[in-house]
């Protein structure tokens, strides 16, 4: 039997504590979500001012991520280069950039998603709260 590291509470409240500053800093109004390799939800804010859809999308880039260990861009982009067929993907939603998977030793933890401000700014946000567990 093989095992495998796993997020614990103290690593999702750390990886929010930084995605949380880093979305503070530059005065970004999102929500956060934080998965396990599974993706269910292990962890959701949303910050004052973030629109309320940002909590549904937040999870689903998230979930995508986590799901398939890979960011949600790449799906965004195969999309765009006309692989609309991953629409139809079961289990993958929120097919836009902002989704991070979390990544150790080629194993995937889980995956951070944040939602509210432009993509590019939404993944920034998702990369310091994994940074914050030396990842």
């Amino acid at each position: 039997m093989k095992s495998k590291p796993f997020l614990e509470l103290a690593d999702a409240k750390a990886i929010a504590a930084a995605a949380e500053a880093e979305a503070a800093k530059n005065q970004w109004a999102v929500s956060i979500a934080i998965v396990d390799d599974g993706g269910h939800l292990l962890w959701l804010q949303r910050l004052d001012g973030a629109a309320p859809i940002s909590a549904q999308i937040a999870p689903g880039k998230a979930r995508t991520a986590a799901l398939g260990k890979r960011e949600s861009r790449l799906y965004e982009e195969m999309i765009n280069g006309g692989r609309v067929s991953f629409l139809s993907a079961p289990g993958l939603e929120a097919l836009l950039e902002g989704g991070v998977p979390i990544l150790k030793d080629g194993q995937c933890l889980g995956a951070v998603g944040v939602s509210g401000v432009k993509s590019a700014e939404d993944a920034q946000i998702a990369r310091a709260g994994i940074a914050a567990i030396g990842l």
